[in-house]
């Protein structure tokens, strides 16, 4: 399935992309894709009706609707620093010998169409395509890796906005530079595990302008998506609906030479396969 939410910022209604730009309403049959849903085991159930509604006919089209971020806001966001090979290359940092942990505002997060904002005094805004992994239970000490597929509820497209002065000048703290309003665009959708053949073989794109500046597979990813979960649930508590950005490819701003960074009127474009596209326009501060 597709999950997704529309309507209006803190309005937003649960659905299910049946075909493009159609959609059945799920708002009758669960509240909002949040915790409570991902911890009820719901997921199944919203399958049934989705596939029931869909060959009745009951869709609707989605137009000019606003798309919100598929999952409501989250407890926590959980990032995973220099998870390419080719990214922290490009960084001229090591590989890790095991995932580096960081944290967004979970108010960071917005819909994939909706504007990022830049922050007051930032002079080096970035960006960052990753994919992103929902959890689907409360999970913690998992015994080994395999156990890991079953607490993922879903995979998204996520944008890791980032404010490398932030992050890197002020204290060497990445929470600074990463929790900035609007910097976490997620969707358009949740796709479940089903959809997906093989998580280890995605594209990935991002424009800034027209230009290509991100190219790169989730092959690549050093740390996978199960090992992730399983490694995260040995120190803290993964509960349903958390969001966990796995890492971006090369291409980021900060590795350019000279470094181009994001300004007011760029508009960023991205997505990975299977799991759909994103586009948001960069505004300047307010």
């Amino acid at each position: 399935m597709k999950l997704m939410r529309i309507g209006a910022p803190g309005s937003e209604k649960p659905a299910a992309l049946v075909a493009d730009g159609t959609y059945v309403d799920l708002s009758d049959v669960v509240d909002d894709f949040d915790e409570a849903f991902f911890g009820g085991g719901a997921i199944e159930r919203v399958r049934d009706t989705v596939a029931s509604r869909a060959a009745a006919g009951h869709v609707i089209e989605l137009g000019d609707q606003r798309v919100g971020a598929p999952f409501a806001r989250p407890h926590q966001i959980l990032c995973i620093g220099l998870n390419y090979s080719d990214h922290a290359a490009e960084t001229g940092q090591a590989v890790p010998d095991e995932p580096i942990l960081f944290t967004k505002s979970p108010n960071t997060l917005i819909g994939p169409y909706d504007d990022v904002l830049i922050p007051r005094g930032a002079t080096k805004p970035d960006w960052e395509v990753e994919l992103g992994i929902v959890i689907g239970r409360r999970t913690s000490y998992l015994d080994s890796v395999d156990d890991a597929r079953d607490a993922i509820a879903g995979y998204c497209v996520v944008n890791d906005v980032s404010e490398r002065a932030f992050q890197m000048e002020r204290g060497g703290q990445w929470s600074k530079g990463k929790s900035c309003e609007t910097f976490n665009p997620a969707g358009p959708w949740l796709v479940t595990p089903d959809e997906i053949d093989d998580v280890l073989a995605l594209d990935m794109w991002l424009d800034v302008s027209g230009v290509r500046r991100q190219t790169g597979t989730t092959a690549t990813m050093i740390f996978d998506p199960y090992f992730l979960v399983h490694y995260l649930s040995q120190f803290l508590v993964l509960e349903p609906g958390d969001l966990i950005n796995t890492g971006t490819p090369p291409g980021v701003g900060l590795g350019f030479k000279p470094p181009v960074w994001l300004q007011p009127g760029d508009v960023m474009e991205l997505g990975i396969t299977g799991l759909g596209t994103q586009r948001q326009s960069v505004l300047a501060p307010r």
